[in-house]
């Protein structure tokens, strides 16, 4: 559980509703279903026009890494590839086959299950590339869907702003109605200023450096994995996986 992220995201709301009660106001008046329906609604589907429905589902999918990221510690994967390399060298490559089961991990499994075929530490390192390049490329473009949406919603809600004020002229000559053609008007404004600088951007840049972590980790894999199949000493391995994360 990333508890910076639901510390951040209590401190940022709780700075405004906090900041709206001592200046006088009600919460109330800041809690607006229709300025809700209006930038959500819009921005959302702005997004769907701009993104294909992959990337769009898969941003949907990496939603929960804000909370939940995915492991990104070096320590367990290096000692997991060291294992492997003593076992490797004391009873050959194909010794690492009973192992395939137990690795959960799409990536590493592909690559274990490379050594286990004996393919050429070159052969290796390019398919594993490959796969890294493709895998980086979808989810840092399903990063951008909520970067897209933090520039899309400050727009949509002063569109909702618009929309207000033209029921509140329409209204002019009932006083009864204007008040709530105005505050839509205004809070569609917030929620589109706010949505966008207090979610949508923050979102996309922590998802970003999430990708980036794993993509640096697996090329420690892709590392150690060419390395054993070279037949290179543990201790060498395990110097040079170690000098990734070197402080």
């Amino acid at each position: 559980m990333d508890f910076l992220t639901l510390a951040g995201l209590i401190i940022a709301f709780g700075g405004i509703f906090l900041g709206q009660l001592l200046e006088g106001g009600k919460l109330s008046s800041i809690l607006q279903l229709t300025a809700f329906i209006i930038v959500i609604g819009g921005t959302t589907g702005a997004v769907m026009v701009q993104y294909t429905l992959p990337i769009f589902v898969r941003s949907l999918k990496m939603l929960p890494w804000i909370f939940l990221p995915p492991k990104t510690e070096p320590q367990p994967i290096i000692e997991q590839l060291l294992e492997w390399s003593n076992t490797a060298r004391k009873n050959g490559l194909l010794a690492l086959e009973g192992l395939l089961d137990d690795v959960s991990d799409p990536f590493l499994q592909k690559g274990l299950q490379m050594l286990v075929d004996g393919s050429e530490p070159a052969k290796i390192r390019t398919t594993l590339e490959v796969d890294l390049d493709a895998r980086a490329e979808i989810e840092r473009q399903a990063a951008k869907v909520f970067e897209s949406a933090g520039g899309y919603a400050p727009t949509i809600g002063i569109l909702g702003a618009v929309l207000g004020l033209i029921h509140v002229m329409e209204n002019l000559a009932d006083p009864a109605k204007l008040g709530a053609g105005i505050a839509t008007a205004f809070v569609a404004t917030i929620y589109g200023v706010g949505s966008a600088n207090l979610l949508f951007l923050p979102i996309s840049n922590k998802l970003k450096t999430i990708v980036h972590q794993q993509n640096y980790l697996r090329e420690m894999i892709i590392e150690g994995l060419v390395s054993i199949a070279e037949g290179e000493n543990p201790k060498l391995i395990e110097g040079r996986l170690q000098s990734f994360y070197a402080k």
